[in-house]
């Protein structure tokens, strides 16, 4: 289902900032955010307990969609309150790790891919083939009016330009051949100038002369990372991706997702096998199931609705304010991301919720309602697992970092126990851990067919 040995695949959701708006209220919680020893930290508790990669979302500015107001997102410390710039945090975590895979959010609306294509070759060198990319086009004007504009470019036009700024980034991790780079000193020749390519790349978007002025880097290119919820969206992850970052209200839900996704894949011409499905857990781990659920509880309290409801206004790109709370959610053109619009549509219609009580519950979501103890969570997550919903699970966590050292001094044991996830690293590079091919050069070019439709924000 997802390695030939049959093992789930761990990826650890962090949050450069406080992340979940009532977590950070958590006595558990410790607010490093802004300590380089706080990620490293994360970091080796993830690499004790094997963990595929530790992956770090983004936001380009304070998100204003309620009421175009900051006031609800930095007064609760809501999901876009605070955020460090995701590749130097990583690059600190590399240098406190040997194993972990190590992925950057990164938007294709507001950078160019020269820069990004050469700052992930570098830290793909750097932690010796560890780097992931995740990729997202970015949907609000609160980010476009930090890079000059008024408004956000449309749907349409923003995944022709990701297609386009992928294939100039795959064009230039080929410009240097792999065996490029010679250092004779006695000859002396450092690099063949015969095995360094310009690109010569014009498009729609982007003229770029190329060559990388980094070589080509351990993993080829640096895993990539993406997620869709709409047709077009899905097509484009299927194509492009290495790893799929999704949310699901449902176990059916998830198993209708796997499915597509993988049937997505074969028709483009890849191997089932190539894309890995990774849905969110947020796990709530407790010695007794009624010591955990006593937890969800108390952290469901340190919601405030409104926070859940600017978290939520954000994805969706819409301005809740202006709707009735005390209503259920109606049915809505979603600007924003599709995979939670749905997510909520199942949750309100399964609940009966309002929109105020939405809120409240979005906020404080444990995805995938894994909560119990080690061995409930553990039953969980084997299940949707063994079922066909995924190839593993990125994995959140409640409270920054304790719920991470719960994760992987409770749950990890148990899944190893049970022969689902591995004891010890069998490779070094995060291709290897993901069971994925090193790609030839020029492999991305079987992957551009069409534009895409999907956010992932």
């Amino acid at each position: 289902m997802s390695t030939p040995q049959n093992k789930m695949h761990l990826a650890a959701f962090v949050t450069a900032g406080p992340g979940r708006p009532g977590g950070w209220r958590h006595p558990g919680s410790e607010p490093g955010w802004l300590s380089a020893s706080y990620y490293q930290h994360i970091g080796r508790v993830l690499e004790q307990g094997k963990f595929d990669l530790m992956f770090l979302p983004d936001i380009l500015s304070v998100p204003d969609r309620l009421g175009g107001s900051m006031d609800s997102q930095l007064r609760y410390g809501a999901l876009g309150s605070l955020r460090l710039d995701p590749t130097p945090v990583l690059s600190a975590v590399a240098a406190a790790t040997s194993h972990l895979g190590l992925a950057a959010t990164i938007s294709t609306s507001y950078f160019d891919p020269f820069p990004v294509a050469r700052s992930l070759s570098t830290l793909d060198h750097l932690s010796d083939g560890r780097a992931a990319w995740n990729v997202v086009t970015s949907f609000q004007d609160s980010e476009a009016r930090n890079f000059g504009e008024d408004r956000h470019i449309d749907r349409d036009q923003r995944y022709a330009r990701a297609d386009e700024f992928l294939e100039v980034a795959c064009k230039l991790w080929d410009s240097w051949e792999d065996d490029a780079l010679v250092f004779d000193a006695e000859t002396p020749l450092f690099a063949d100038p015969d095995r360094v390519h310009s690109i010569d790349h014009k498009g729609d978007w982007f003229n770029v002369r190329g060559p990388l002025n980094t070589p080509r880097s351990p993993q080829g290119y640096p895993v990539i990372i993406q997620a869709g919820a709409s047709p077009k969206g899905r097509d484009f992850a299927a194509r492009w991706s290495d790893v799929i970052f999704c949310s699901h209200a449902s176990l059916e839900s998830a198993k209708d997702f796997y499915q597509d996704i993988k049937a997505r894949a074969v028709a483009h011409g890849r191997r089932a096998e190539d894309v890995k499905i990774l849905p969110m857990a947020t796990p709530i781990i407790g010695p007794t199931t009624e010591a955990a659920r006593e937890t969800e509880a108390r952290l469901f309290e340190l919601v405030p609705p409104l926070a859940g409801l600017s978290t939520l206004a954000y994805h969706l790109d819409i301005d809740l304010s202006e709707l009735p709370l005390d209503e259920p959610l109606p049915d809505v053109d979603v600007p924003g991301v599709q995979g939670h619009y749905q997510e909520v549509v199942e949750m309100t219609r399964r609940e009966g919720l309002t929109l105020r009580e939405l809120g409240k519950k979005y906020g404080g979501r444990t995805e995938g309602s894994f909560v119990g103890t080690a061995a409930e969570v553990t039953d969980g997550m084997a299940q949707w697992f063994t079922e066909g919903a995924c190839d593993g699970f990125t994995v959140g966590s409640v409270h920054t970092p304790g719920a991470f050292e719960d994760f992987v001094r409770q749950v990890v044991p148990e899944l190893q126990r049970r022969g689902l996830f591995r004891t010890e690293y069998e490779g070094t590079t995060l291709r290897d851990h993901l069971a994925l091919d090193r790609p030839e050069t020029g492999q991305w070019h079987d992957r551009r067919h069409g534009n895409a439709d999907g956010d992932n924000g």
